[in-house]
């Protein structure tokens, strides 16, 4: 049998004839690239191939060291088969064999440099010989290198290496420094030898013109840098280079202009955000000419402003170190300008740029300066960090200022400067952080994870999700809500320190000087206080009050401490704090009534706390007995308080209307008032009435008696006896501040009399006994007949 048929199906001739004719055509394509390519590669290896060897005809041997002799030639034969003839045509090879024959670098010894026809050329040829002779070149330093990651090419691997930047040291500048100050300290001593030879004119004329050229020059520099900070940056360095002025005439002066000046300039050429440092990588990238010119003027400020702090405060340690310098330029008594001009330097650079560069170091040489021995110097220091601590909005110049003096504060053990902590009640600090339970009650808005997502939500869901969370997160940015987070941080945390020093002395120095400005600090940031130290804070307060240790104002900062914490978040808190009304009770009699009257602010904003803000806790009796208390009160004070005391009781009036009571003279109930009773509610202030208020409705001050004359008819709210409605929306605190006669001055001004003076005052019936009144009305008779009263003749008549 034959071999088995294959059951494939045979194509048909014309699917045949169609299938091979396509075959042909790309069997023929492929022939036709692959000659094309090889055609091409190999006339590209032959043009590399006569272009290296052209380039080698027309090179000349350089020559090494040193000539030797030539060794013996080898034989051509070699040459031509060192040669890749298969890759050459007949012509390309009988032009390599001539020039085989007729070039020397082919077929002598590299590492001989003698002539390869020397033998052949004369030998008495000195001029050729000499310029073939080697010369010595300048050897270059080798560079450090920095070897970089490897770039993989078509080509292969390539490895990639930079020269190491060369960084200019701050040694080095130091160094220059040092030798441009020995310099000009002999140059200073040259010239005080010489002007020690003119007469006293001589050396004050020679002095001023000196001091004009440096003035000059300190302008010129001054004005270049601010015309173009970026291109002369560098004559920063030459203006600070003055600071060390050796001219002993002078030296004083000039270091102190350049001091102010070098600090306005500052001031207005530094930018407004925090220079960095770069990294290796970003030094590494290539940029632009301008982002270049940039980078150089950032880095020159940064260096030079560390340098010139660095001076100021060197200025400073030889002044509190009493340091005499081998130079003697500056004498130990002109230290101090000195060093108070540097420390002015100083206080003006942290409060102008707190967001720039080294500012914590400068709030560390200003915060022990606030304690200084030298009164000068520590209200200079006291009064700018005042001002930075007013003008601080978002936190961290503050935050970091509170730190430094509570490590002073601690580190001093208590013995500072009380306006060290006055300091502090500069704070803009109106909202933290409450407390965490808080936040049960109203949740954060926090976005779902994708794992909820998918778990929780359908496709469709998952998208409008993603599109509101999208949305919200542009809105909280519109909104600004992450830096108002951060400010509320930072604003906690700066709070939490000052506390953790107001509790410090609370608990360790309670007779120190400190504690009347820690309680003037409670009293402003009680309610800001968390919840958990209430009760520990209170019975500390009522201890403080009744060891009697405390002074008049002292004892009223406890009181507002208290209730100002009661009136916040103590509300919660179920205390009565019966025991503080007690004692503003017992001491409103007690308060000054002359010009040092500042304690009346302190005693209307205790009253606001402690009775209009807490009205549901305080009894009629209670009201009654302070409203009874401050008008009697108003009778003594001056009359800023008065009105102030006044404007209290008319909010007690609104606030408690029965009140009204007060104003009749008859008498409610059983009981006797009892004025010198210390218990606010036992004195039986219900039987008795506001009978100062009609004294005082003739009083000088017109705003008295416009006070007095509304309360008289019952306080309305309406009508002809009802007060404008600018005054009845101020508060006592602000009446009383408004109308304070701190100038030597009424205010507002008591209108004068219109009428004239009268020559003679006529009692008329002043006496109730009639016969006593007659014989004063003779009295007065004979007085005006006689020229005059003469009480010797009665002792005359008598002699006689």
């Amino acid at each position: 049998m034959g071999p088995p048929r294959s059951k494939k199906r045979k194509p048909t001739f014309r699917k045949l004839l169609k299938t091979s004719n396509v075959k042909l055509e790309n069997k023929l394509k492929n022939r036709q690239f692959k000659q094309q390519s090889s055609s091409k590669k190999y006339r590209k290896e032959q043009k590399r191939l006569r272009q290296a060897l052209k380039d080698e005809s027309l090179r000349t041997p350089a020559p090494l060291e040193r000539y030797k002799k030539r060794p013996e030639e080898e034989p051509e034969e070699e040459f031509e088969e060192s040669l890749p003839v298969d890759m050459m045509d007949e012509n390309d090879l009988e032009e390599m064999t001539a020039m085989a024959q007729k070039a020397s670098f082919l077929t002598r010894d590299i590492s001989s440099c003698e002539p390869v026809h020397a033998k052949k050329r004369k030998s008495g040829n000195a001029v050729e010989m000499y310029e073939k002779m080697p010369r010595r070149m300048p050897v270059e330093e080798k560079k450090e290198v920095i070897h970089l990651l490897p770039i993989k090419d078509k080509t292969g691997i390539i490895r990639q290496t930079m020269e190491k930047p060369v960084v200019e040291e701050a040694e080095e500048e130091e160094e220059e420094e040092a030798e441009l100050q020995e310099e000009e300290n002999e140059s200073g001593y040259a010239e005080a030898m010489d002007m020690s030879a003119l007469s006293p004119e001589e050396q004050l004329q020679l002095r001023r013109q000196r001091l004009q050229d440096r003035k000059t020059r300190v302008a010129g520099l001054g004005s270049a840098i601010l015309s173009d900070p970026t291109s002369n940056i560098k004559k920063l360095k030459e203006l600070r280079s003055m600071l060390m002025e050796a001219d002993p005439c002078v030296a004083v002066t000039v270091r102190k202009v350049v001091m102010i000046s070098l600090t306005e300039i500052l001031k207005d050429i530094v930018p407004s955000y925090r220079i960095r440092p770069l990294t290796e990588e970003e030094k590494a990238t290539k940029v632009k000419k301008e982002t270049q010119q940039l980078r150089e003027f950032e880095e020159g400020l940064v260096s030079q402003y560390k340098f010139y702090l660095e001076d100021l405060e060197q200025t400073v340690k030889d002044w509190k170190q009493k340091k005499k310098k081998k130079s003697e330029t500056v004498s130990l008594q002109a230290y101090k300008g000195l060093a108070l001009v540097a420390i002015r330097c100083l206080c003006e650079l942290m409060v102008a740029l707190p967001h720039f560069n080294f500012h914590n170091n400068i709030l560390v040489l200003v915060a022990p300066l606030m304690n200084d021995a030298c009164p000068e110097v520590s209200a200079l220091c006291c009064e700018h960090v005042k001002r930075l601590l007013k003008q601080d909005r978002m936190g961290q110049a503050s935050l970091g200022m509170v730190k430094v003096i509570s490590g002073l504060v601690k580190s001093r053990n208590y013995d500072v400067n009380p306006e060290v902590l006055k300091c502090l009640l500069s704070l803009r600090i109106k909202e933290v952080e409450l407390k965490k339970d808080t936040e049960d009650v109203a949740p954060k808005k926090k976005f779902m994870t994708y794992k909820e997502k998918k778990k929780n939500l359908s496709r469709m869901q998952r998208k409008w999700k993603k599109a509101e969370e999208k949305l919200e997160k542009e809105l909280l940015e519109a909104e600004a809500s992450e830096s108002k987070d951060k400010k509320i941080k930072l604003h906690t945390e700066t709070l939490n320190i000052v506390f953790l020093i107001y509790f410090r002395i609370l608990k360790k120095a309670q007779k120190s000087v400190l504690l009347p400005i820690v309680l003037e600090g409670l009293a402003k940031f009680a309610h800001l206080i968390n919840l958990e130290f209430f009760d520990d804070l209170l019975t500390v307060l009522h201890n403080l009050i009744e060891s009697k240790d405390l002074t008049y104002r002292e004892c009223l900062h406890c009181i507002q401490t208290s209730f100002t914490i009661l009136s916040g978040q103590g509300d919660v808190l179920n205390i009565d704090p019966l025991k503080f009304y007690t004692q503003l009770y017992k001491m409103l009699l007690h308060l000054h009534a002359g010009a040092t009257n500042d304690d009346v602010g302190i005693v209307l904003h205790c009253l606001e706390s402690m009775l209009a803000k807490r009205r549901k806790q305080v009894t009629l009796q209670r009201a009654l007995a302070f409203l009874k208390r401050l008008s009697t009160l108003s009778l003594h004070v001056l009359p800023n308080s008065t009105v102030g005391l006044l404007a209290s009781g008319r909010t007690l009036m609104h606030t408690f209307p029965k009140c009204d009571l007060l104003l009749d003279n008859e008498s409610q109930g059983s009981g006797v008032y009892l004025p010198e009773l210390e218990e606010p509610e036992f004195c039986n202030p219900h039987n008795t009435a506001l009978w100062e208020l009609h004294m005082l409705t003739r009083h000088y001050h017109p705003m008295v008696r416009k006070f007095a004359t509304h309360l008289v008819v019952g306080a309305p709210s309406e009508g002809s006896r009802a007060l404008s409605s600018e005054l009845s929306r101020r508060s006592p605190v602000d009446l009383f501040e408004e109308y304070s006669p701190k100038d030597m001055t009424f205010n507002p001004p008591v209108p004068a009399s219109s009428s004239k003076k009268k020559e003679h005052f006529h009692a008329g019936d002043a006496l109730l006994d009639a016969q006593l009144q007659r014989q004063a009305v003779d009295a007065l008779a004979d007085a005006a007949a006689s020229s005059g009263l003469d009480f010797a003749t009665h002792f005359g008549n008598v002699s006689c």
